[in-house]
């Protein structure tokens, strides 16, 4: 039971790697790439802001996923399940709040705004 408990470790551990590294290398080239525009007209700021945004949320993905692998697989204990579920829910609510930035309106509004063109 050890070794598969290392390996859900291991598995939970890559995971929070990989978000990690889509936000450092993803942050990195979105600078990288708008470099070339800051003496061009246009919306920089917004366009800057959106590309590090979706990068935020596609690495904050990952990070959860790590911790739901951990707390449910290594260490599922009562305090471990709560720090997860607090975690949890102040990732989803930077998801929100920056799909919000992104998008300019909720999550929930998409949904609606496509049944309306829809029909």
């Amino acid at each position: 039971m050890t070794g598969m408990k290392d390996l859900f470790g291991l598995a939970a551990g890559l995971m929070e790697a990989v978000g990690v590294a889509i936000i450092f290398i993803g942050c990195a080239v979105m600078t990288l790439r708008f470099i070339p525009r800051l003496w061009a007209p246009g919306a920089l700021y917004d366009d800057y802001r959106r590309a590090i945004g979706k990068t935020i949320l596609l690495g904050l993905e990952f990070l959860i996923a790590g911790d739901i692998i951990r707390t449910v697989a290594v260490s599922h204990t009562l305090e471990s399940v709560a720090v997860l579920a607090v975690i949890v829910l102040i990732r989803a609510l930077l998801s929100v709040t920056l799909g919000y930035d992104i998008e300019g309106r909720w999550p929930w509004r998409r949904a609606a705004r496509r049944a309306d063109e829809g029909s």
